[in-house]
């Protein structure tokens, strides 16, 4: 079995599922950030490593159960002319969920800028903040393991190269996690960006489930633009802030 996995064919399959585990996580870690800094200051870190290891045991659970992950994709019924199966549904309910979380978590921090008055968001408990990330994660970890299925077909072991994936793309989310929490809590600009970001992929999972595909090309093209004109925004306002700050005021 081990020589199996040390295939160049296993290798190239471990290596692009790697990747694709790395970048679908980058939503993830952004969702959970969000959520994170709804939490006190000191339950942070915890929430955002425990977040973290529940993608890793949804991911795997779903990877063990693979015959019940596949079985999603049957036609349950007809929506029109659409046929819906279980992974529709999961897509259609989770991109609804960002939306709705997006759309409340963008309304209430500008609800807050335009009233300095206004009381200070209250904090989220613990347990709900969990609640939330266990939820997001199943959907992105059903279309993630769905998608490894069809990469690793024709492979002798494809389970151990999804699960040998999956613990080295959440360990690099492990380590710029925390930077990129920080990173989004210090720019208010940048949070909105990525509730932006979150909504659209909350779109996105929507209209895959009513049998839209739209490539994801295209989505993670226009995120890496509109991210690249923010931090260059970000950068030629940072001199203007020390030159005021020197001169007095």
């Amino acid at each position: 079995m081990m020589n199996a996995l040390l295939t160049p064919e296993a290798l190239i399959a471990l290596l692009s599922l790697t990747s694709l585990e790395l970048v679908l996580g980058i939503d993830n870690v952004i969702f959970i950030a969000i959520l994170c800094g709804k939490l006190p200051e000191k339950d942070r870190d915890r929430a955002r490593t425990m977040g973290l290891l529940l993608a890793v045991v949804s991911r795997i659970l779903l990877v063990l159960a693979i015959g019940w992950v596949m079985s999603l994709t049957k036609v349950l019924f007809h929506l029109g002319s659409s046929p819906i199966t279980g992974k529709d549904l999961i897509l259609i309910f989770g991109g609804l969920f960002l939306v709705f979380k997006a759309t409340k978590e963008i309304h209430h921090k500008l609800e807050h800028s335009r009233n300095e008055n206004s009381p200070a968001p209250r904090m989220a408990g613990f347990a709900a903040v969990l609640t939330q990330i266990l939820m997001i994660d199943v959907v992105f970890s059903l279309d993630s393991v769905i998608t490894a299925v069809g990469m690793t077909e024709g492979l002798k072991h494809p389970i151990p190269i999804m699960i040998t994936a999956i613990l080295l793309s959440v360990a690099g989310m492990l380590v710029f996690s925390r930077s990129i929490v920080l990173f989004i809590e210090r720019n208010p600009t940048i949070k909105i960006l990525a509730l932006s970001f979150l909504m659209l992929i909350g779109v996105l999972l929507v209209a895959e489930g009513f049998g839209h595909h739209i490539p994801k090309g295209y989505i993670y093209f226009a995120m890496s633009f509109s991210f690249f004109v923010e931090m260059l925004q970000l950068w030629t306002t940072k001199p203007a802030k020390s030159q005021s700050g020197e001169s007095g005021y």
